[in-house]
């Protein structure tokens, strides 16, 4: 982590709605998500309405340090996922938040798959627009008699 952002570490009690503690996971030894060197588990998506929105601290991109006391090192992905399943009604997860302009999964919404900022491709695509209409209309006005 850079030095300019900085990663929380917070407590987050949840009880087990109708559809489970409402939020999934990437990640595991077997599934690394953010990089080959990165085996924690992230929170890729909150359910609508679940346990995790309701309460509203945990979010997208949250790295998953412990469940219940477990910590979450170096398990496959499967492992992970029957973890959270076999955690009970009440659930402790220690969660590293992460700077969500600047943690490793920054704000996927403004990148895409290689982390190309979406404003430095469709800004020069909006300029080359301009750019040949004003030379068509240029054209046009020349072509007169």
């Amino acid at each position: 982590m850079s030095a300019g952002s900085r990663a929380v570490v917070e407590d987050i009690q949840l009880t087990r709605g109708p559809s489970g503690l409402g939020f999934n996971i990437v990640g595991g030894t077997d599934q690394q998500y953010v990089s080959h060197n990165d085996s924690g588990i992230y929170v890729s998506s909150i359910k609508e309405n679940g346990a995790a929105a309701v309460d509203g601290r945990l979010q997208e991109g949250d790295r998953i340090l412990e469940v219940n006391g477990f910590k979450l090192e170096n398990l496959l992905h499967n492992n992970a996922v029957d973890l959270f399943r076999n955690a009970g009604e009440h659930v402790v997860l220690k969660v590293q938040h992460q700077n969500h302009l600047n943690g490793p999964l920054g704000s996927r919404s403004d990148t895409d798959s290689e982390g190309t900022s979406i404003t430095m491709i469709v800004v020069p695509l909006i300029l080359a627009a301009v750019v040949v209409f004003a030379f068509v209309k240029y054209r046009q006005r020349m072509t007169r008699f």
